[in-house]
C-alpha cells in the first residue's frame, strides 16, 4: 500500500475512533448524570458537576487504557521479534 495512503487511511480510522469515544461518553454522561424528564431548561449545579465529573473519567480511562493497550502493543512486537530471531 502507498505510504500516503495508509497515513491518510490511518488519519481517518483516528478521527472515526475519536467520534466513536465523543458519542459514547456523551451518551454515557447524559445517561447518568441527566434525568429522563426535564425539570428545567438549563442543567442544574449537581447535573452541572455529574458531568463534569463523568467527562474527566472517561477521559482519563480512555487515556489509561490507550497507554495500556501501546505497552503490549509493544512488548507483542518485542516477543514477536524475538521468536524470529530465534527461530531464525
Amino acid at each position: 500500500m502507498d505510504p500516503m495512503k495508509a497515513q491518510q487511511l490511518a488519519a481517518e480510522l483516528e478521527v472515526e475512533m475519536m467520534a466513536d469515544m465523543y458519542n459514547r461518553m456523551t451518551n454515557a454522561c447524559h445517561r447518568k448524570c441527566v434525568p429522563p424528564h426535564y425539570k428545567e431548561a438549563e442543567l442544574t449545579k449537581g447535573e452541572s458537576v455529574c458531568l463534569d465529573r463523568c467527562v474527566a473519567k472517561y477521559l482519563d480511562l480512555h487515556e489509561r487504557l490507550g497507554r495500556k493497550l501501546t505497552d503490549l502493543s509493544v512488548q507483542d512486537e518485542e516477543m514477536m521479534r524475538k521468536a524470529a530471531v530465534g527461530s531464525g
